[in-house]
């Protein structure tokens, strides 16, 4: 069985948008120590950290709400370019200056100018595929994203001691590639034609609010809620850990971590096409809560194995296999259930949600585990992915009688 077939047929903008994400995943090598960045070089405390993080969050609220706007209103290619290449000039001035809070903000900067686009980017991968290609196209992105890092959070953590400089310098130019490609091959964004009784909840509403779609909507609220509360729980993979495995491990703790989120991207590479073929027929709402659960799992493991190297790699499965299954259901839970004309603005709302409860959990659990400890900060994380959890049921139970049309 090819399970790679699976992808043909789809518009040729979403090979394109795809390969641009692989492309400029390739050379994303500061994110993947940014907790470390932090914490080793410049000698912050958990909790600081977390500050640092909910602060970058507040700042991106607005600029993701202006993104969802733009996105909604205007070329969503050029959004993508001209951002992109704002952030290109953020990364390659960092690359020669000094590290220190100077370069931290520049950084910021730069992912101040990536949210504005991210909008823009899934509301395309949207418009050019029809309500039943959608989860192979969201397969696709998610696929290209991850391929592109197999490779650098493992080159991060090597270089991460001595040539840091480095790692700007070749996301400033991966992400030049990427933008060129886009700017150059993609030329007709057009939405496709979507008649199917199945995209009957996406016909375009111009004039609407935000609020009045939400209105007509209910569930989407305890969607949003469900899944802001999952991203909180799944984003602390990403601060968490690596606080970690550098208190347990010491300077190896950069290589343990860049391992580990490398095999993170391997097992995506390996099991997204898999699941995507596996697992068809299995309905979104199905796919998220099973995605949720293992997302548990994986950090239960985690937890119950710190300080046994193998055992973050078990973990790390457990939950790649969680992620996935969520990835290749949420975004096109919402996309088949929101107006075409407002998937950028709807995007934008859930954005500001997640960063209020993001950054709740985020601050909490930096203070926790400066004053009580790694087990009980873990302890508060497993509580809110487990409530991401019950949430996802009770809308599994619901979706049916509000989206009928969808069955």
């Amino acid at each position: 069985m090819n399970v790679f077939s699976q992808y043909r047929g789809l518009r040729r903008e979403i090979y394109i948008l795809a390969f641009g994400r692989l492309v400029t995943n390739l050379g994303s090598m500061v994110w993947p120590v940014m907790t470390m960045i932090l914490s080793q070089k410049l000698g912050l405390s958990a909790a600081q950290i977390s500050y640092y993080f909910v602060g970058s969050s507040i700042l991106m609220v607005p600029a993701n709400l202006i993104g969802g706007r733009l996105a909604d209103k205007c070329n969503k290619k050029w959004i993508i370019v001209i951002c992109d290449i704002v952030s290109i000039l953020c990364f390659l001035v960092c690359a020669f200056l000094p590290l220190g809070l100077i370069t931290v903000g520049i950084f910021l900067v730069a992912g101040l100018l990536q949210s504005v686009e991210y909008p823009a980017y899934d509301a395309l991968f949207a418009d050019l595929s029809t309500t039943r290609d959608r989860e192979r196209a969201f397969s696709l992105d998610y696929l290209g994203a991850n391929l592109g890092l197999v490779l650098s959070p493992t080159i991060a953590g090597l270089l991460f001691k001595d040539y840091l400089w480095l790692s700007s310098l070749i996301s400033g130019l991966s992400i030049g590639l990427s933008t060129l490609l886009i700017a150059l091959l993609i030329r007709d964004i057009t939405p496709v034609a979507d008649t199917g009784e199945e995209a009957a909840y996406q016909q375009k509403q111009e004039g609407a609010s935000v609020l009045a779609i939400l209105k007509q909507n209910p569930l989407l609220l305890l969607y949003t809620l469900g899944v802001t509360l999952y991203s909180a729980a799944y984003g602390q993979y990403n601060f968490i850990m690596p606080l970690d495995m550098a208190a347990v491990h010491g300077d190896a703790g950069a290589v343990i971590f860049g391992t580990v989120s490398s095999l993170n991207c391997i097992t995506v590479v390996l099991f997204t096409p898999l699941i995507t073929r596996l697992f068809s027929k299995v309905r979104d709402t199905g796919k998220m809560l099973l995605g949720r659960l293992l997302v548990f799992g994986g950090y239960l493991v985690f937890l119950l194995l710190l300080g046994f190297v193998l055992g973050y790699y078990l973990a790390m499965l457990v939950f790649t296999w969680g992620e996935i299954f969520d990835a290749l259901s949420s975004g096109p839970y919402l996309s088949t259930r929101i107006p075409g004309s407002h998937r950028g603005r709807i995007n934008g709302f859930m954005f500001l949600v997640h960063t209020l409860v993001a950054g709740a959990v985020e601050l909490l659990v930096g203070r926790i585990y400066d004053t009580a400890g790694s087990t009980m900060a873990w302890t508060l994380i497993l509580g809110v992915t487990a409530v991401a959890g019950v949430l996802t049921y009770v809308l599994l139970l619901l979706d049916k009688r509000c989206y009928p049309k969808l069955y």
